[in-house]
């Protein structure tokens, strides 16, 4: 079917996108996408050909990715089941090496190749590589009883070397959520928790979070109240009422740390909204939640 837009209504287009390329040109969005997210090829496909504009117009990207479902399979494959508690993987040793393998030698890759036939230079880098970990407190279970999660680590470090090198080469970084203990052991890390201490380390103009829901609501059933900005003080009232609930806290308060540590935006974006990356990034409505310091 033929395009109902007319060349002028695209020039119009193209002019409100104008004080946003000024704006954020040469400077840094680190990106996180997981979830179902990535059990969709339309929605990869549409958020990929974001990355490969925001690259094309002088921005320059680093994707943190996930990859749960993939590693769900291998371990069916295996004949383990996943385990999850307060929304984090339980990781024995088994579970981490097969986590390590499928994010460092099936994901990433898919990801490097999908953006270099969209014509972007992309590199991958292993997790291990960039955060240095600590093993993760007992975290509570439904029954209030404490489990420990194993091989599960939190960011204790950053290495941003690696990072930047590929950023000045030209390259978009695609990091795996992991990270190594000092000892050299493989850490399973929590994909939100890694981007957003990565984008305060840098620090990053944006921290974008592409997500299974549209952003905050009010009402996590109705997507009429969504909220569409709000401070990191807000979020915290939020999470009280239990507005912010379940794996959107652990999102949240990584968010609002990055943004405690100089980071300059984040934002939460409903990947199931056709190339909301570009529409929150080049248009004075936006879409999604908005959070700043």
């Amino acid at each position: 079917m033929p395009s109902q837009i007319t060349s002028r209504q695209r020039a119009e287009t193209l002019i409100e996108a104008l004080p946003y390329l000024q704006k954020f040109r040469g400077g840094i969005f680190l990106i996180k996408f997981g979830g179902s997210t990535m059990e969709s090829e339309e929605q990869v496909e549409s958020f990929l050909i974001d990355v490969a504009f925001l690259d094309a117009v002088g921005i320059r990207v680093i994707l943190v990715h996930g990859g749960g479902k993939a590693i769900n399979a291998r371990m069916k494959d295996r004949g383990l089941k996943p385990q999850f508690v307060a929304g984090l993987r339980v990781t024995d040793a088994i579970t981490v090496e097969i986590v390590r393998s499928v994010l460092d030698e099936e994901v990433n890759p898919s990801i490097v190749k999908q953006l270099t036939q969209l014509g972007v230079k992309a590199s991958g880098i292993s997790g291990r590589d960039v955060f240095t970990a600590s093993k993760l407190a007992p975290v509570p279970a439904h029954d209030g009883k404490k489990v420990d999660l194993g091989f599960v680590g939190e960011a204790e470090q950053v290495n941003a070397t690696p990072v930047r090198e590929a950023l000045a080469s030209g390259y978009i970084p695609v990091i795996s959520p992991l990270g190594a203990l000092p000892t050299g052991e493989a850490m399973n890390i929590n994909a939100d928790v890694s981007a957003a201490a990565l984008a305060a380390s840098l620090p990053a103009a944006k921290l974008i979070f592409l997500s299974d829901v549209p952003g905050l609501m009010h009402d996590p059933q109705d997507t009429s109240s969504l909220i569409h900005s709000l401070t990191a003080k807000q979020t915290e009232e939020l999470i009280d009422r239990g507005v912010i609930a379940g794996g959107m806290i652990p999102k949240v308060r990584s968010a609002t740390k990055a943004l405690s540590l100089g980071l300059g935006k984040v934002h939460i974006l409903g990947a199931g909204v056709p190339h909301a990356v570009l529409l929150e990034t080049f248009s004075e409505e936006g879409v999604g939640t908005e959070i700043t310091p």
